[in-house]
């Protein structure tokens, strides 16, 4: 299957997960985002297909390694990134999540005065990606052990870059895990990074700002600067699912 192939299939699988994603309080998260630049969508996978994500991980023919000095910039955990044709559950999820986070994304890009607009069907947006040079995609599989962490960053990979992001908890705190807290960081212009703490149970997923959101301020809009990573793990295994809506460039 070639890459173009595998995106249709990722837009006709994500119409098994639509009705449930937009049975999700849509209008909470937004001003959820608006207001902290992050937000829980609770239960976004069944136990069943956390299974088949975490299975993935046995599968070496779905999952390229990034580059040494990639991983160093991320943090010590076994991250593997997916290739086209992408499973059909995280395609799919992928698909569906994005036309709910759209009028999100172009309503921060107004605020914050950017001229790129998205359009509505993630298909269309990766045939922009394409048109720039990047085809490669960039969701991956987070694999933290003892003592491993991921460190704050931003999944920026070429011109196009999806303001929002999603990862998905693939294992349940306090069973599987202790400690591998999910964090995100906002740089605020003189003042003090604010850092906000978000546990998530197994199934649970957080969409959160990649790198800039808008702020009102008392001489209007500015643009805060935002990092996300997870915690230290403290006892067992951690892994997560993170979901990138740009592909990179070749």
């Amino acid at each position: 299957m070639n890459m173009e192939a595998g995106h249709v299939a990722g837009e006709t699988a994500a119409k098994r997960y639509a009705a449930r994603i937009a049975q999700l309080s849509w209008d909470q998260i937004a001003v959820d985002l608006d207001a902290f630049g992050a937000a829980v969508l609770p239960g976004l996978l069944s136990a069943d297909e956390v299974k088949v994500v975490t299975d993935l991980y046995s599968d070496p023919t779905l999952s390229r390694i990034p580059a040494a000095a990639e991983q160093r910039g991320w943090g010590d955990g076994d991250y593997r990134y997916f290739q086209y044709p992408m499973p059909e559950l995280v395609d799919g999820v992928r698909a569906a999540l994005y036309p709910h986070l759209v009028p999100i994304a172009n309503a921060w890009n107004e605020r914050m005065e950017i001229s790129e607009r998205y359009p509505q069907t993630h298909l269309q947006f990766l045939e922009m990606c394409r048109r720039a040079g990047q085809t490669i995609p960039t969701s991956m599989l987070l694999d933290h052990g003892l003592d491993r962490r991921s460190l704050l960053h931003q999944d920026l990979y070429g011109a196009h870059a999806f303001p929002l992001q999603t990862v998905i908890q693939l294992s349940q705190p306090g069973e599987d895990f202790a400690g591998g807290e999910f964090v995100i960081t906002e740089q605020r212009p003189r003042m003090q990074t604010r850092p906000e703490v978000i546990t998530l149970g197994k199934g649970d997923a957080v969409v959160f700002a990649v790198s800039n959101r808008p702020v009102a301020g008392t001489r209007g809009t500015y643009r805060v600067n935002l990092r996300h990573c997870f915690s230290k793990v403290r006892e067992g295994r951690q892994r997560a699912l993170s979901i990138v809506f740009h592909d990179a460039a070749a």
